[in-house]
């Protein structure tokens, strides 16, 4: 499958590669089975009550709203993913380099019925190999594609470091940053130091200077390393 290119939000591009369509086929097929097993455990409790708990209306919207909104729920509450997803390592993410909000995972479940519901997922198929960004017409229309989440890796693979108690901040103008520019260093860092993308990593370093407003001599590395380092500092202080 191709890989994409996402502009973060401070103008630095991260390669990663998009969800083939046999992964989300796939993880659409898991999140069947947990449907088929939430099907189970409603038909076990209704056969050991003899149906007193429900009646025709209240098994009807037991058995169909958790189904219908599932997507939704899941997307909003698992940051673009479902459990079919999780198990997948795949998740929904914005083309702007943002954390996709509500509105947008709301745009993608209500063109789902497009997509996938009518003739059998064969409109997404096809947006989703013409595109060419992984994306079917709810990713087109709420600015998504689907990606292949980074393999879990060690602390000791990373750049980051846990804070120790007696840790002093270097840079007190990390309070300028936001959670979002945090992550955003973190997966350009990841992402670019397994490539060897060093250009990234420059033309990181150089934006975080720029918008903390400090002017320093240490290598990129060593400096983005410190920012993420003081900002868990400062994010425990405040």
């Amino acid at each position: 499958m191709d890989n994409i290119k996402i502009q973060t939000t401070q103008n630095v591009d991260i390669e990663y590669e998009v969800a083939s369509i046999g992964d989300r086929i796939l993880a659409t097929l898991l999140d069947y089975l947990f449907f088929l097993a939430y099907f189970l455990i409603i038909a076990v409790i209704s056969s050991f009550t003899e149906g007193a708990l429900f009646d025709s209306i209240a098994l009807g919207v037991i058995l169909v709203l958790p189904i219908l909104f599932y997507d939704l729920v899941c997307e909003a509450v698992f940051q673009g993913r479902s459990f079919g997803k999780m198990i997948m390592k795949i998740k929904v993410v914005k083309l702007d380099g943002t954390q996709a909000n509500f509105g947008a995972y709301l745009l993608r479940w209500l063109l789902r019925i497009i997509d996938t519901r009518l003739f059998s997922g064969v409109i997404a198929l096809i947006a989703i190999v013409i595109n060419g960004k992984g994306q079917r017409v709810g990713d087109m229309a709420a600015g998504t594609t689907v990606i292949k989440m980074k393999q879990k890796i060690t602390l000791n693979d990373t750049i980051l470091n846990k804070v120790k108690s007696d840790y002093t901040i270097v840079f007190p103008e990390v309070y300028k940053l936001t959670d979002n520019d945090i992550d955003i260093i973190k997966d350009v860092m990841r992402v670019s130091l397994r490539t060897n993308n060093l250009g990234a990593i420059k033309k990181l370093a150089q934006k975080t200077k720029e918008t903390m407003g400090v002017t320093v001599n240490l290598p990129d590395t060593q400096f983005l390393t410190t920012v993420v380092q003081d900002y868990s500092q400062y994010s425990f202080d405040k």
